[in-house]
């Protein structure tokens, strides 16, 4: 009984020192719960992108990849509390340094719940969850208050929840401190046998405190990186695939704390080995393209490139005819396919972002990984359709109704040899105009008076001439300016974003009409696109695919160009090679699309990325590759993705060697600097 006794004292005493360890356990575990509301929260807020395709095995497949992305994430997070609780100072044991301690757990914790909360509502604009690209993407914006205010009265049930999540953390917050209880009776029985002395006490913490940091670590590393094998690398956002039927669920997997952490200062360009020497690549897929008749009369003409926000296939009639009794919401568009404009069925955009937009439609080059203008790789050397009519004598400018530098747009702008750029301040500057009171108190003047401003700074232009238009007001919190409030109401609560593509529209509309009468308007080509879609409310939009499904429209009022809806694939990379081609343009230039007046319907094509996976257009189907494999295979005829025939089409292993070609391209030429064709 006696050495019983003794026994229980010790264990007593070591118990002091090994509690700590155990408070980690327990307050992590209260992380673990705090990220699964945070993704159930996600999955609630995102449900209709999902619910079509959602089984609950395959969810719960999903939940269980996520704890790993959890797992790094908390530890990553958490990590300075984790030593200061476990850190061998026995001069910190005192109730001020733990509740300090339990404060900044509470706060750590809660501030990664609000990270995710916030991507939960900004997710299905991207269709990913958030890297560290967003802080360059909107580092110009100053109207970002107010677009957060917005969403966050609209959201008003994320700030109940983060509250009470905090509430609840604070309040099961375990204190690395032995129970009363246990300490008093098993010290005071083992006390009457063994007086250990404060010296003893001492080295006992400092004994068994460092073991317990020691043991603890290599459980942090493991769960930092995502496993315990060398063979394991440390996991990024690409590794969610492996829990995915589709690369719009990376978004129930990952997490925003994880893909922001994973994302700081990571080059993402890897260039892959696919082809041994650059003249096999080459034989599959060269980006040079070099004229196919140098002696050919170039046409003067005038090129206007219209790019209007979130301006979805989904949102015009004419794509969308097989949706029995649907007519969409663009009435002049539809008017404008009607009567001699050039279109194509299977039309994409090359990105999710305005961003992305950008360059795939003025530089026909893609977005693949990460946006290129916010990359390391921003800075090299790259032409466009600008630079490349500079050349012939064009006057080129580039317009948006927001402020200089808004979106980086300027930046892209003067990179890609724009001459001029006219603003939100050239506007408010111009007499003629309705200054500020066009401002629609978000991004800029609203699309309607610009568009007006647009046609007339080009009629004081010389010809030929070449521009660019970037419209604005078809974008969050869709609003639509006060004289139009009550000629575009709200149609359907679910979907707001109607009643400004509505709004845009009419100010298409009148921008031609204005246009019409310019003695520049007969000798102009102008191409329609839009820089990515937006929101949805047809399943078949929802797809990984159908977030791409964006217009491709040209419209030639000499009837040169041709009209019609052409049963081709489109995509936005293919605007430029198509004009500069129409035109006759006798230079090399790089493209990463192609001429759609020449190609035959069956060789035309289109590829985009999305969290970690390739998909590429081509013979009637889409093709996934997650860099290393083809994961899935779809008819462009299973509108909703469902039956996947991989292995199963035999033109699938040509359609893997074009991609590979396209990607190692791509990633030599941008890590390289080779961008242009003297490069």
């Amino acid at each position: 009984m006696m050495n019983y006794l003794y026994l229980c004292g010790m264990i007593a005493k070591y118990l002091r020192h090994l509690w700590p360890m155990t408070s980690v356990l327990a307050n992590l575990l209260l992380a673990y719960i705090v990220y699964f509301l945070a993704r159930v929260a996600f999955l609630l807020e995102n449900w209709s992108l999902y619910a079509g395709n959602l089984t609950a095995g395959h969810l719960l497949e999903m939940f269980r990849g996520g704890v790993m992305f959890d797992t790094s994430a908390i530890l990553y997070t958490n990590a300075l509390w984790v030593v200061m609780v476990m850190f061998p100072l026995h001069l910190k044991e005192h109730r001020g340094y733990h509740n300090a301690c339990r404060g900044l757990f509470v706060a750590v914790n809660v501030l990664t719940l609000a990270v995710n909360l916030c991507d939960a509502v900004y997710f299905r604009y991207s269709m990913r969850r958030t890297t560290t690209t967003i802080f360059q993407e909107f580092e110009n914006e100053n109207n970002l208050g107010d677009i957060f205010l917005t969403e966050a009265l609209a959201h008003w049930y994320f700030f109940v929840l983060a509250a009470v999540v905090g509430w609840g953390l604070w309040r099961l917050y375990v204190k690395p401190v032995v129970p009363a209880r246990l300490a008093s009776s098993m010290e005071a029985s083992a006390s009457q046998l063994f007086r250990q002395s404060k010296a003893g006490r001492l080295i006992a913490y400092y004994l068994m405190m460092p073991l317990s940091l020691l043991a603890f670590v290599p459980f942090c590393v493991a769960g930092m990186r995502g496993g315990w094998t060398r063979d394991i690398r440390p996991i990024t956002v690409s590794n969610a695939n492996n829990y995915c039927d589709r690369p719009t669920e990376t978004g129930i997997v990952l997490n925003t704390p994880f893909a922001l952490i994973r994302t700081i200062g990571k080059n993402n360009f890897e260039v892959p080995d696919y082809f041994s020497s650059v003249e096999e690549m080459e034989k599959v897929f060269d980006p040079i393209h070099l004229p196919k008749d140098s002696t050919a009369t170039f046409r003067n003409k005038n090129v206007v490139v219209i790019i209007i926000e979130s301006f979805g296939r989904e949102y015009i009639g004419a794509y969308n005819k097989h949706i029995l009794g649907y007519e969409g919401y663009t009435p002049f568009t539809d008017s404008l396919l009607a009567h001699g404009a050039l279109t194509y069925r299977y039309s994409y955009c090359n990105g999710r972002k305005s961003i992305d937009g950008m360059p795939s439609i003025l530089s026909s080059i893609p977005m693949f990984v990460e946006p290129f203008f916010l990359s390391p790789y921003s800075v090299n050397h790259v032409s466009g359709i600008a630079d490349c009519l500079n050349g012939k004598g064009y006057e080129t400018a580039f317009f948006h109704g927001a402020e200089r530098g808004s979106m980086g747009f300027m930046a892209f702008a003067r990179a890609t040899k724009f001459k001029d750029y006219y603003g939100r301040e050239d506007y408010v500057a111009d007499g003629r105009t309705g200054g500020d009171k066009d401002f629609d108190g978000w991004w800029g003047i609203s699309d309607e008076p610009f568009m007006q401003y647009y046609c007339m700074k080009m009629s004081e232009m010389k010809q030929p001439f070449m521009t660019a238009l970037f419209t604005l007001s078809s974008h969050h919190p869709y609003r639509v300016p006060e004289p139009y409030k009550d000629v575009f109401k709200e149609e359907n609560p679910d979907m707001p974003v109607y009643k400004v593509i509505r709004y845009t529209d009419m100010a298409l509309q009148h921008f031609f009409a204005s246009a019409k009468k310019q003695p520049w308007f007969e000798n102009t080509i102008f191409a329609i696109t839009s820089d990515h879609t937006n929101q949805t409310y047809f399943e078949e939009y929802r797809t990984s695919l159908g977030g791409f499904t964006s217009p491709v429209i040209f419209y030639d009022p000499s009837g040169g160009m041709g009209s019609g809806m052409v049963d081709a694939i489109a995509q936005q990379t293919d605007i430029m090679p198509t004009i500069l081609e129409y035109l006759g343009y006798d230079q090399p230039y790089l493209t990463f699309g192609k001429d759609l007046l020449s190609t035959p319907a069956e060789d035309t094509w289109a590829v985009n990325y999305l969290n970690g996976i390739y998909q590429y257009v081509k013979y009637g189907h889409v093709l996934q590759f997650d860099g290393k494999e083809t994961i899935a295979l779809y008819s462009l005829e299973d509108r909703l993705m469902q039956n996947n025939v991989i292995g199963q089409l035999p033109e699938q292993e040509q359609m893997e060697l074009e991609l590979k070609a396209i990607i190692q391209q791509y990633m030599e030429r941008m890590t390289g600097n080779r961008l242009t064709p003297e490069q």
